[in-house]
């Protein structure tokens, strides 16, 4: 399935109005079936969408380790995902509906999601420390990696580092869907990410801080801002999070211990 459309549309540019033709970000809808019941509806971009259901079942409390799946089937021409799980544990016991819908947009799409985040965000006891070049460096890495948001502007982007390298980015139009998409990714190839970092272009906001801890990284990275409660959250679970990375300044805004200055700095 295509992540980009075409379309014709009028452009305004150097005082003109003129046909052209642009690239559109596609959205569709993906209903998760587990373990013989309708679980969920999200509104995704439609790649990685294996990883997207393992790594959202993760962030919500059903899985922790790809053993616990017995079997999953992606039908992506009609956007269905089938997963069993070797519990048979039905959705409704862990304070869910069989049916929910989960928009690709931030806020009162996710009014659930305090449900399960007691069982599911984890205290970071991660080492890790970082320069502040390597912030500025891992920013701009994400940033030049997403093809698709230069061509349209239209998605979200996230990214896990190792002190070194990038290991996996992924992009949806939806904030929430990139990381668990990361989750996804780590669950299904085994990647201990204790020490890892993630780069995000959004807002930190309290979702996207509780993500990034159930991920279990230490660090979050993002070109944006964060909100006051993804401020608590992050000094509550000993995580690092570092927002307004432009050019060469950035803002710590908790654990700063993390973020240590060296010689090449």
């Amino acid at each position: 399935m295509d992540i980009l459309s075409s379309r014709k549309i009028v452009r305004f540019q150097n005082g003109v109005l003129q046909d052209a033709e642009d690239s559109i970000v596609s959205e569709h809808p993906l209903t998760i079936h587990l373990n013989g019941e309708e679980f969920a509806t999200m509104v995704c971009s439609p790649e990685n969408i294996r990883e997207l259901t393992i790594g959202f079942l993760a962030s919500e409390g059903f899985i922790r380790s790809i053993d616990e799946i017995k079997d999953i089937q992606i039908d992506e021409s009609k956007g269905f995902a089938y997963v069993e799980l070797h519990t048979q544990t039905s959705t409704a016991s862990h304070e869910f509906h069989s049916k929910r819908f989960i928009g690709s947009c931030c806020g009162k799409s996710r009014q659930f999601y305090f449900h399960n985040d007691a069982r599911t965000a984890r205290t970071s006891t991660s080492k890790l420390t970082l320069s502040p070049s390597q912030c500025i460096s891992f920013m701009k890495q994400l940033q030049e990696g997403s093809l698709t948001f230069q061509e349209t502007g239209g998605v979200h982007n996230a990214a896990l580092f190792s002190a070194d390298e990038v290991i996996v980015s992924r992009t949806d139009i939806g904030r929430h869907n990139a990381l668990d998409k990361i989750l996804g990714y780590c669950i299904e190839n085994r990647i201990p990410v204790r020490d890892k970092v993630i780069a995000f272009s959004g807002r930190i906001s309290s979702e996207v801080l509780l993500k990034a801890s159930k991920i279990g990284v230490g660090i979050i990275l993002s070109k944006s801002a964060p909100t006051d409660l993804a401020i608590k959250l992050a000094e509550d679970l000993n995580i690092t999070a570092v927002g307004f990375i432009r050019g060469q300044s950035f803002n710590v805004y908790s654990h700063p211990e993390r973020i240590v200055s060296g010689e090449e700095d």
